[in-house]
């Protein structure tokens, strides 16, 4: 299953990219987590359907500092290629 998130609310300078990717390590996720300018996060995940479900649920959550108001979840249309890890991309 290959998903994008577009995290809003409090979630730069909260630590939410670290968290982010440091749960979807720990779940066995492929895929990125970077900031927007416009002040969300964004993240393309992708591996099995349960572990994606459950980085989404967390998602909606986050780190205890963050505040998030919304997640908007689409299918995200690049695959992860073979081997791929997550990791933290620069802002866009």
């Amino acid at each position: 299953m290959a998903k994008r998130l577009m995290i809003e609310g409090l979630v730069q300078g909260v630590g939410y990219r670290y968290a982010l990717a440091e749960r979807a390590t720990a779940l066995g996720l492929a895929g990125w987590v970077r900031n927007r300018t416009s002040g969300a996060v964004e993240a393309s995940v992708h591996g099995p359907a349960d572990a994606v479900k459950a980085l989404i649920d967390w998602a909606h959550r986050g780190p205890s500092a963050a505040r998030v108001s919304h997640v908007n979840v689409a299918d995200d249309p690049e695959p992860a290629p073979p081997g791929a890890t997550f990791d933290i991309r620069p802002t866009v």
